[in-house]
């Protein structure tokens, strides 16, 4: 059995979560293109089979997720699942809370090819070791920043403290440490509540199966990776 499933991961579980679930209903080989934290939700590209071969390829394309950020706060994780702090819940700097537009032109100034430092709390390994297990054992943890390009940043809705945007970002982002540098750039602090991943290149969330309803018969045929594709 070759092919690969578009799964609409629910909030609560791992990527592994998933591809344990559908390793166990298909007793085959199976793996993942890009991986979800248990907080997000959305599209997953689950390979199976041969369909596995195709997933290094699938995890380089651009990804596109809608966040909601709330500012005026920092978590050690960059997300809510950590130890939340408030701060100001104004500018330190000016003394007002940011406007819609100097959150936009926060937003702005963050697209484009750009050195990101990943959150401590992550599973880039150093000396062999996964980051958040040296920092679980009080360790102090320093990652070296990363070239990632943001190709698109827009501001959906805002409301002091939340704001939503969407981002379409390459391989190897990670959205909580835009949302963290977002709440320094804007002076408050911030941290990501929630983050929903809608398209993977040309995949659409639209197009996926929930994860409970999940069967066979949606099992996509290596050829529908045709449709892979760099959508800059």
């Amino acid at each position: 059995m070759d092919g690969f499933f578009l799964v609409d991961k629910p909030e609560g579980m791992t990527s592994h979560d998933v591809v344990a679930r559908i390793r166990r209903l298909l007793k085959t080989r199976v793996g993942h293109a890009g991986t979800l934290d248990p907080m997000a939700t959305g599209l997953l590209l689950i390979g199976v089979g041969n369909g596995t071969k195709a997933l290094g390829t699938l995890t380089k394309l651009p990804k596109t997720y809608e966040a909601e950020v709330t500012l005026g706060a920092t978590s050690d994780t960059d997300d809510r699942e950590g130890r939340i702090q408030a701060t100001e819940n104004r500018n330190q700097r000016t003394g007002e809370q940011p406007t819609r537009g100097s959150v936009e032109s926060a937003l702005q100034r963050m697209t484009g090819t750009v050195q990101q430092t990943p959150p401590t709390y992550s599973a880039i390994k150093i000396r062999g070791v996964p980051a958040y297990r040296r920092m679980r054992r009080g360790e102090s943890v320093t990652l070296s920043p990363r070239e990632i390009t943001v190709y698109t940043a827009e501001l959906l809705s805002y409301a002091y403290p939340v704001a939503r945007m969407r981002w379409v970002v390459s391989s190897g982002t990670y959205v909580r440490s835009l949302a963290r540098d977002l709440g320094e750039k804007l002076g408050t602090g911030a941290y990501l509540s929630a983050l929903r991943r809608t398209t993977i290149g040309s995949f659409r969330v639209e197009e996926a199966t929930p994860l409970s309803i999940l069967a066979v018969k949606d099992l996509h045929p290596l050829e529908t990776l045709d449709k892979i594709h760099d959508s800059r």
